[in-house]
């Protein structure tokens, strides 16, 4: 960083006649919510900035680096990694909430061009409007998360099944780099060039995914376009264990045919049943109606939910839940028989209320981000090919056991959810819920009428210090299981034990891109 800093004050008052007083927030109150993420935060910046224009962002990253000040963008604000939270003060966090456009959809050549603000729920509303979708189409928290988001943490949830991840959903980017100047990836950086096509060239599109935003800020981002499958269908099982359910999970990605998909242990399962209150059924039931081709189709769906009431998972430890798409109803069949025969003999298939009621209210509030009754909420994840996943669980399970009166005592308990990316990769995500008081980033992020209803809790120190080394001891778990991450932020160990080629790579892309290294300064340990 610059050995002489432009004085705060000076450059925030450089800044707020770029994007206007009501857009640079400096109050302690702002500053210390956008610095926090759904589980931690570093450091505060001097202030956030919230640039409305591209034009606007290119200047505000030139000021401030400028300046010897670090840039931080920040999307939706649902992570849990770090990776948008300040590892220094002399920084601004940049808000990207009022870039939420869709600059161009061109539904003739199959692409449409976002700017990075725009959620997830949005843009899929809009295009829906169309009969079109993006191949990923969302997390399941796209009604905050943001595609830039997305983009530069990655993100696996809706489509993945058959699609992948949100970076295989890429044709284009254009990055503001650290010197306020754009670069453009893909097709879109020919001369002439639009951006229908990503490989022309050496991948530098592929570069900017999961970067979180170490390299530049995403001003515009094209994705590829497909029409929305007008049929969908889906189906639960019902397992054990841990052993049939993953089994049953590993054969149905292998034939390819799962849009969406979603496994729970016991104690996600009681959290998805518990949570569960007349608002929320008379909620889905509605939605489930407006996604129904039909009234009689609406009518059958409907009454399998009634009938299935929350006794639908009974008997059963784990669970599995499938959608499957097709041009027609016999593409679905087809789909569906294929997950059920790789689920014979391992699963039971259940009422598939869960997949259902997902599908119709893909885009959820973000209540989960506290547990069901109140508890401060944290997950984890790592990726690992299906057969390293064994070995994976029952050192997991050791760790939990070896553990397991500690964490009594400090009031911490912990979940599991888990996904299958493509045909080739198993999302494992433990999660831990605790008792402890609420920090600002919960305040102000869930509506206060929801707040009321949820129990609270005094300061935990205790269990709070356990959850931070137990998820210390899972990450050095997935490292020698030689899983990866998506979300790296911070808080993942990315260039630990990383190939000393690709690691030299990478440092000398980071120099050439942000000599200052003045770009969220610490993300992926660059």
């Amino acid at each position: 960083m610059s050995a002489n800093p432009m004085p705060s004050s000076s450059l925030l008052a450089d800044l707020a006649a770029i994007v206007g007083e009501a857009h640079v927030l400096t109050s302690e109150a702002d500053r210390d919510f956008y610095a926090m993420d759904v589980y931690n935060q570093l450091k505060v910046p001097l202030a956030v900035v919230q640039p409305g224009t591209i034009g606007e962002l290119q200047k505000v990253v030139r000021t401030a680096t400028g300046s010897g000040v670090a840039v931080v963008p920040r999307g939706g604000g649902a992570s849990y990694t770090d990776g948008y939270l300040p590892t220094v003060t002399n920084s601004i966090l940049l808000d990207t909430g009022r870039l939420n456009r869709i600059v161009e959809l061109n539904d003739g050549d199959m692409y449409v061009t976002v700017e990075p603000g725009i959620t997830w729920n949005d843009l899929w509303q809009a295009l829906k409007a169309k009969g079109l979708r993006t191949t990923f189409w969302g997390p399941f928290s796209g009604i905050k998360a943001t595609v830039g988001g997305s983009m530069s943490q990655n993100s696996a949830s809706l489509g993945s099944g058959n699609y992948g991840v949100s970076a295989d959903a890429v044709l284009a980017f254009e990055i503001v780099l650290a010197n306020g100047e754009i670069l453009k990836t893909g097709s879109r950086a020919a001369a002439n060039g639009a951006p229908f096509f990503r490989w022309y060239g050496p991948d530098l599109t592929g570069l900017f995914t999961g970067d979180a935003g170490a390299l530049g800020v995403k001003a515009r981002i094209t994705l590829k376009l497909i029409k929305n499958p007008p049929f969908f269908g889906s189906a639960s099982f019902g397992f054990e264990d841990f052993e049939s359910m993953s089994r049953g999970m590993a054969a149905a990605a292998r034939e390819g045919v799962t849009a969406d998909n979603f496994g729970l242990d016991p104690k996600l399962q009681q959290g998805q049943l518990s949570s569960t209150d007349a608002g929320d059924a008379i909620g889905a039931a509605w939605a489930v109606a407006k996604t129904s081709r039909n009234p009689v189709e609406a009518g059958f769906k409907l009454l399998k939910m009634a009938a299935a009431g929350k006794r639908f998972l009974a008997g059963h430890n784990y669970s599995a839940h499938y959608t499957v798409e097709g041009v027609c109803q016999a593409e679905v069949n087809a789909k569906l028989a294929l997950v059920r025969q790789a689920m014979a003999g391992v699963g039971t298939e259940t009422a598939n209320t869960i997949p259902t009621v997902i599908r119709a209210m893909p885009f959820i509030p973000l209540y989960p981000i506290l547990g069901p009754k109140g508890e401060r909420w944290v997950p984890q994840h790592g990726i690992l090919p299906f057969s390293k996943m064994p070995e994976f669980h029952r050192s997991l399970q050791k760790l939990y056991a070896d553990n397991a009166e500690r964490m009594r005592k400090a009031k911490v308990d912990k979940g599991t959810m888990y996904m299958t990316i493509n045909t080739h990769a198993f999302l494992y995500e433990p999660v831990f819920y605790w008792e402890d008081n609420r920090t600002a980033f919960h305040k102000r992020f869930l509506p206060e009428e929801y707040l009321k209803m949820l129990p609270e809790y005094p300061e935990n120190l205790e269990g709070r210090a356990l959850v931070r080394e137990l998820r210390q001891k899972i990450a050095e778990l997935f490292a020698a299981a030689g899983a990866v991450h998506m979300q790296v932020g911070k808080s993942y160990p990315y260039m630990v034990g990383r190939d000393p080629e690709a690691a030299r790579l990478l440092r000398e892309l980071k120099k050439s891109v942000d000599p200052q290294n003045l770009m969220n300064p610490g993300a992926l340990q660059l």
